[in-house]
């Protein structure tokens, strides 16, 4: 999703020599075929968007899994950077590195400071990771990789997998087959109480474009829209967008995750930018390509 919202947004501004690989095509666990693939291409600039991603679900049942996969992608794609002379290096992450408990809306400070969320504790230590050795190759060899962490992110291309895709995903998904079924609610893990905060991948590429045309960008910085939504409130939304006319109810035996989680963008805006697209409106428009991809056979799931 995010990979290929970059690539868009690169090509409406006039560049084409982008280099991009699937996971089918490269498999950057590989640490020989990562740097192989870096030595032969020689690219100016690197964003690593690649991912071992999911929702509550897919992270504490792959725990171990989204470790290793996600340590040994980030470890070889900047290791490999650094030994065949690529001299900028953007590195995603995302807001589940910070505590369970950090203080809202949370600061790029509070990293290390507390006890990770335990349902994605594997993923988030992969991500400290990835952003913590950017920092150090910036300090102990000079190189320009630095990382940014956005928020909840959501849009086209996102991943609609039954039991392993992100909330919003799984949201529309659900509410737009039991709208299709007419069936007469649909159920929600959790309480409803948790707060969220959710980002367009659209203005997540943007946010990363600008952040590569700072000569001195901070090591890691936030990128969220600076606004929350209690999981009820965005099902209500979901549930408008797609027309399903059933009731809503909520499961308070499954996990809620992490209770409130809003990253404080002040550092990035500060430098000049800021998100365009609403929620309500990107939803909306969400719900439209879920429903052209589904059609189409291109679904993400």
């Amino acid at each position: 999703m995010v990979g290929s919202a970059v690539c868009r947004e690169l090509r409406s501004r006039g560049y084409q020599n982008l280099i991009t690989r699937s996971h089918r095509e490269l498999d950057l666990t590989d640490q020989a075929a990562t740097r192989a693939f870096i030595q032969r291409e020689k690219p100016d600039c690197i964003i690593f968007a690649a991912a071992r991603v999911g929702g509550i679900e897919a992270n504490r049942s792959l725990i171990g899994t989204f470790l290793y996969e996600n340590l040994m992608a980030s470890a070889n794609v900047i290791h490999a950077a650094h030994e065949t002379g690529v001299h900028r290096l953007l590195f995603l992450g995302s807001t589940c590195i910070y505590p369970r408990l950090a203080p809202q809306p949370i600061p790029e400070e509070s990293l290390l400071t507390g006890p990770l969320e335990p349902t994605n504790e594997g993923y988030a230590l992969a991500k400290i990771a990835g952003l913590k050795m950017c920092a150090y190759y910036r300090q102990q060899f000079g190189r320009l990789y630095h990382s940014a962490m956005p928020t909840n992110l959501y849009g086209p291309g996102d991943n609609y997998h039954p039991a392993h895709s992100h909330v919003l995903p799984a949201l529309i998904r659900r509410f737009e087959e039991a709208r299709l079924a007419k069936d007469p609610s649909v159920t929600i893990w959790g309480t409803g109480t948790p707060l969220r905060e959710f980002l367009h991948v659209e203005d997540l590429a943007r946010g990363l474009l600008f952040l590569l045309e700072q000569e001195n960008p901070p090591d890691w910085v936030n990128v969220g829209s600076g606004q929350e939504v209690s999981i009820r409130d965005l099902a209500v939304l979901v549930k408008e967008a797609t027309g399903f006319q059933g009731e809503l109810h909520f499961d308070p035996s499954m996990p809620d995750g992490t209770p409130r989680k809003i990253c404080d963008t002040t550092r990035i805006r500060k430098l000049g930018w800021k998100p365009q697209v609403p929620l309500g409106e990107g939803i909306k428009r969400t719900v439209g390509e879920y429903r052209a991809a589904l059609a189409a056979g291109t679904l993400r799931s």
